[in-house]
């Protein structure tokens, strides 16, 4: 037996946990109808093969019909839910993979025009500043029904084989009780703690009524709403207590915080930039406490700090949730000691921040998570072995490179930088995002162990192509910055590049124009703010930023609202004139012949990038495609077999921002889909 912390098993009550790392539960939006269905499946079945003890479905199932999900959630409260949980607990079960799933009602968690336009309800009367919606307050009548919504739920998944249940009871109605910031209840279910957690005790024992005693149940709840006026850690402590007496769950789930803004819930899952693990310290503490099984996630990113979470005694299991969504086979790697080779998580949120803009659940640098259909992430080797030549060891570069090598194909990169990463490491210059560089060091390390050949310092000419006697050509030589936006003036500014490069000093009055809404604007915006200048960020939007998405947002406000930013939707930048020492910047509207101008010193640009792609059209009239590519092909899996130019000496393509510009998971994902069918 392993002496390896993380590897022991575990005891929960009659379950046996082949080890001590679960998948927490969460809501990757895959569900089709509300329900389970291929590639749901397939994403827990491929990380349970790999080794994981226990996957989490959901985050959350809905238990009734009003608590409709705001994003694409399992429907609990349909019979039909049944069929397809069973489907997924027995291919897990398969594996030697323990499955249970989150159940909850979102309360005021919600909106009241989704779903069946019911109200939403609430134990009082305050809105949920995320979702918007003023709740009803519940009456006894819509306690009772939903009480019972909570036991049919649970019975569902008995009835398909579930190890468990796990009930939300932070931001949900659950916590809502709990809180004496949203419960305006009288008594018995309002007022003391007591009598805050009686709606959750009786939801337990009418589950345990129906579901009996062997059936594994416990709560994922915050023991610290760290709010004002709201439960802080003290009556988190007793809350847990009282869990643990009532002899109703079998375990707890703790997390620390609320989840009710956009802050509020980067505190609780932090993304990069932010502290690893900041609340596994006060797990432990309750652990300490209450001497009772507890499981804990947050930003516990890597091996090491999991490992000692769990040989600390701070933890039973430990979530390493989107770990698993960079790198399924985790777990596996660590047995046969290939820690080196897990593709770290990076932090980027992309996942989640995917999910609440209405998307499915994608990691930013593993196009697979989600596509284990159609886009595996096993990379199977290649009838014949060819000469592969990329150009451009940016990310979507290395990811073809990396691919095209696992084939077994004979790869070279040409690289004119003197070392690889393009744009992510410009991006990695930022100390708060600076865990992106692993996205380039991870793809490079596994490209030199597979024996890709890498030569920099070279800007690659066609002659420099030719000579590597290529039978694939990929282009992946990126964009430079675009900032000839203006009817005048295009020679005042600057690009954002520009200021992150350090190649131009920041002034001391700027005005950053946002056309892309991508990170590059507000890193830049937050570079020149922090050296004191006075910031104003202006973007033709209705919002800015909206590349970078909800919880990516968060540190940048922090950092640009206490220093002086001020931000300015719905206005275009029209010129840019030249008076005396400084500039007029003229701002003009979409919406109307409206100006307004602004004296400033510095104007800086960020409006995406255009193609770097002059190697790529001299060689284009050389190749057999001609550059054409089979997007059906593509986008299936099939191989590229596009004949344009019989007599060409090799097959030409583009990726990435060679391309268009996009963002880094596009990136990628261009490359393994094109190498993988090389």
């Amino acid at each position: 037996m392993s002496t390896d912390p993380l590897l022991l098993p575990y005891q929960l009550k009659h379950l046996t946990l082949r080890n001590r790392i679960l998948i927490t539960s969460h809501e990757p939006a895959y569900p089709e109808d509300g329900m389970p269905k291929d590639r749901y499946r397939a994403y827990h079945v491929e990380r349970a093969k790999a080794g994981v003890a226990l996957t989490m479905t959901a985050g959350s199932a809905s238990v009734s019909r009003d608590s409709p999900p705001v994003f694409n959630n399992i429907l609990a409260w349909k019979d039909e839910v049944v069929g397809h949980m069973k489907k997924l607990v027995g291919e897990c079960h398969d594996e030697g993979c323990a499955v249970m799933i989150q159940l909850t009602h979102l309360g005021r968690r919600t909106r009241w025009d989704k779903g069946d336009w019911l109200p939403v309800v609430s134990p009082g009367y305050e809105r949920e500043p995320a979702h918007r919606a003023f709740p009803k307050k519940m009456e006894d009548w819509d306690i009772a029904r939903i009480i019972e919504d909570y036991g049919d739920a649970a019975e569902r998944m008995k009835a398909a084989g579930l190890d468990g249940i796990e009930l939300e009871a932070y931001g949900h109605l659950l916590d809502q009780f709990f809180s004496p910031l949203t419960n305006d209840q009288d008594a018995p279910y309002g007022g003391d703690l007591d009598n805050r957690m009686r709606f959750a005790f009786d939801v337990l024992r009418e589950i345990r009524r129906r579901c009996g005693e062997e059936f594994l149940v416990g709560v994922r709840y915050s023991g610290d709403e760290c709010l004002p006026g709201g439960f802080g850690k003290a009556e988190g402590l007793a809350m847990s207590q009282k869990l643990k007496d009532s002899g109703l769950v079998d375990f707890l789930n703790v997390v620390r915080g609320h989840i009710d803004t956009d802050p509020g819930l980067t505190d609780v899952i932090p993304i990069q930039g932010m502290r690893n693990a900041p609340h596994l310290d006060f797990a432990g503490e309750i652990r300490a406490a209450t001497n009772f099984p507890t499981f804990h996630a947050a930003k516990i990113p890597d091996v090491a700090t999991a490992r000692h979470a769990i040989a600390s005694g701070k933890l039973d299991m430990v979530g390493m949730t989107r770990a698993h969504m960079a790198d399924p086979h985790l777990v596996r790697k660590i047995v046969e000691g290939r820690e080196d080779d897990i593709r770290p998580c990076v932090g980027a949120n992309y996942c989640l921040d995917r999910i609440y803009q209405g998307g499915m659940a994608l990691c930013l640098h593993n196009p697979s998570t989600g596509r284990e259909i159609e886009m595996p992430h096993a990379i199977e080797k290649a009838a014949e072995a060819k000469r592969v030549t990329v150009v451009g060891a940016g990310p979507a570069g290395l990811e073809a490179a990396r691919v095209a090598a696992e084939r077994g194909h004979i790869v070279t990169v040409l690289e004119a930088a003197d070392q690889p990463g393009g744009q992510i490491r410009l991006t990695a210059r930022q100390e708060r995002r600076r865990e992106m560089i692993s996205i380039v060091a991870w793809r490079f390390e596994q490209c030199e162990k597979l024996g890709v050949s890498f030569r920099f310092n070279t800007f690659a000419e066609m002659h420099d192509v030719l000579a590597t006697e290529p039978d694939e050509v990929i282009v992946a030589t990126g964009g430079l910055p675009h900032t000839e936006v203006l009817g005048a003036g295009n020679e005042l500014v600057v690009s954002a590049w520009d200021i992150l490069s350090g190649d131009v000093v920041p002034g001391r009055t700027v005005l950053v124009y946002d056309d892309a809404g991508d990170h590059a604007g507000l890193m830049a915006a937050d570079m020149i703010a922090e050296t004191g200048a006075s910031v104003e960020i202006v973007t033709p939007d209705r919002s800015f930023a909206p590349e970078v998405m909800a919880m990516n947002l968060v540190p940048y406000m922090r950092n640009l609202q206490k220093r002086d930013t001020t931000f300015t939707v719905t206005w275009r930048l029209a010129e840019v004139q030249r008076e005396g020492n400084g500039l007029r910047a003229v701002l003009g509207s979409d919406y109307g012949a409206f100006s307004r101008e602004r004296q400033v010193d510095q104007v800086v640009v960020n409006h995406g990038t255009r193609p770097l792609d002059d190697l790529y059209f001299e060689l284009k009239p050389l190749s057999r495609n001609l550059g054409e590519v089979d997007y059906e092909a593509l986008a299936t899996g099939g191989v590229q077999a596009v004949e344009a130019n019989p007599e060409g000496r090799f097959r030409l393509y583009r990726i990435g921002d060679a391309v268009a510009s996009r963002n880094t998971h596009a990136a990628i994902y261009d490359g393994l889909r094109l190498a993988r069918a090389l």
